[in-house]
């Protein structure tokens, strides 16, 4: 057959072909030893968290969902302090969302310390008095007539027609007629008329002309201004009754109030720089003249009180005034930390101070003992060294973040140090295996509200607090 050459040659090529593939075939590799089990397994799922709110765990990249950060691999946090309950350790990108601003705090001479006091202008209690009458009578004129009024001593206030006045005159001209057999009763007229202040010149001037004077002149005894009158004309008037109040404002009280804190600090003879609102611009100075020793019961301050010169009358009784005074504080070297750095919480003062030489940002917890203020700063007793760095803005994110990190804050005073043993009471041994069991219900149900809250699901939340409640019920407390 035709065909059958071209069979033969068909089939001697597959051969052919068969057998190189059969020897330029590739040698199996040999047998690989088992390699461990999590290398044969996917690598570990990497857990990612958030710098500044640790609690945040995700099993996928993306943003924190309360502050926007990216998260990051929870192995990139650090932990070389882990074990150290007063030191946290901040990526940088979490240092620059809290804004943390730090101060090296140093040592300085005489520290200076600003009170600032308010108060009003007084007059001078020692400058006021009372302008009465001397002799008895009937207020023929009055030369003075309104409150406010400026008078200098010697002036003329009033004229008085006074009877007794005009006996005693009479006594005095009789006695003169008399006076070879009988001086000493002269003597006695003019002393009565001296007793009610009439001017010796007036008697020389009775005693030579012979005649009575009807009416007598009532003259200043000093100088100030009439604050209240208290007489008008056709009054009659008695021998010491007050005619008109009158205070010298030449010298007036500058009158502060000080808050009891502030009193150990302040000391007679400080320097008060003060103004009043009426003069802006316009700057006085007096000194602590007088500490009132009692404290005010409805405003717990204490009246400061200085003097001033009143030189052209530009400060005014019932003025308003803002001082400031620097006491003088221990002539040594205090060491100030800005009182933005300080957190209060009851009797502890609380920093946050920078650690030095670490590739992360790490800040110590550290207590403080404070001195008294001094301006923007308090004096440091003890708990800080002069050159160390210290958080003045951002230290409540940063003990927030330790506080969540369980680690010592402000409000958490009491953690646990890794490794170390539990001081607290141990109450396992006593609890009933019962208790435990619904305790352990309650964990559950909140870890349930917990993923709930995560995977934001309002639904599976709602639910989940229901059987939370229903667990917290079901504990029995007795």
């Amino acid at each position: 057959m035709k065909n059958t050459p071209t069979v033969l040659w068909i089939s001697l090529a597959l051969a052919v072909g068969f057998s190189l593939a059969w020897f330029l075939k590739p040698a199996a590799p040999a047998p690989r030893a088992e390699e461990p089990a999590a290398a044969a397994e996917s690598k570990e799922e990497t857990i990612w968290t958030c710098s500044m709110h640790p609690q945040i765990r995700q099993n996928e990249p993306g943003k924190c969902p309360i502050c926007g950060m990216d998260l990051i691999p929870l192995d990139e946090m650090g932990d070389a302090s882990a074990d150290d309950p007063l030191t946290l350790e901040m990526t940088p990108e979490a240092v620059k969302l809290a804004q943390v601003q730090t101060t090296i705090v140093g040592q300085t001479g005489q520290a200076e310390k600003r009170i600032q006091l308010t108060g009003k202008i007084q007059a001078d209690e020692r400058r006021t008095a009372s302008q009465v009458a001397h002799i008895p009578g009937r207020i023929e004129a009055l030369f003075v007539t309104f409150t406010g009024e400026s008078i200098q001593q010697g002036r003329k206030l009033a004229t008085v027609y006074s009877p007794e006045l005009i006996t005693a005159q009479r006594e005095l001209l009789e006695a003169l007629a008399y006076r070879e057999l009988n001086p000493d009763l002269v003597e006695a007229a003019r002393n009565k008329l001296r007793y009610w202040k009439i001017p010796e010149e007036a008697i020389q001037a009775i005693e030579k002309s012979g005649k009575i004077q009807e009416t007598f002149t009532l003259k200043a005894d000093v100088s100030g201004v009439v604050t209240r009158r208290r007489v008008a004309v056709g009054d009659y008037v008695k021998p010491g009754q007050i005619l008109f109040d009158v205070v010298d404002l030449e010298r007036l009280w500058v009158l502060f109030d000080a808050y009891e804190e502030d009193l150990a600090s302040l000391r007679i003879g400080d320097v008060v720089r003060f103004s009043v609102p009426v003069l802006p611009g316009r700057e006085f100075t007096t000194r602590i003249t007088f500490i009132d020793p009692v404290i005010n019961e409805k405003t717990r301050t204490a009246s400061l009180r200085g003097e001033v010169a009143n030189i052209g009358r530009l400060l005014k009784p019932e003025m308003f005034v803002r001082g400031t005074v620097q006491p003088r504080l221990e002539a040594a070297e205090h060491l100030l930390v800005p009182k933005s750095a300080v957190l209060w919480t009851g009797p502890r003062s609380v920093v946050w101070v920078k650690v030095p030489g670490k590739a992360v940002p790490t800040f110590q917890f550290r207590e403080v003992e404070l001195g008294e203020a001094a301006g923007d700063s308090y004096l440091v007793k003890s708990g800080l060294q002069p050159g160390e760095e210290v958080v003045t803005y951002g230290n409540f994110a940063i003990d927030a973040a330790a506080q969540l990190n369980a680690k010592r804050s402000m409000m958490n005073d009491l953690v646990r140090v890794k490794g170390a043993e539990q001081t607290g009471p141990d109450y396992r041994a006593e609890t009933p295996a019962e208790f435990k069991k619904q305790l352990d219900a309650v964990a559950r149900a909140y870890a349930t509200i917990k993923n709930a809250l995560v995977e934001s699901d309002p639904l599976k939340s709602s639910e989940a607090a229901t059987a939370f409640l229903q667990s917290l019920e079901k504990v029995d407390m007795s």
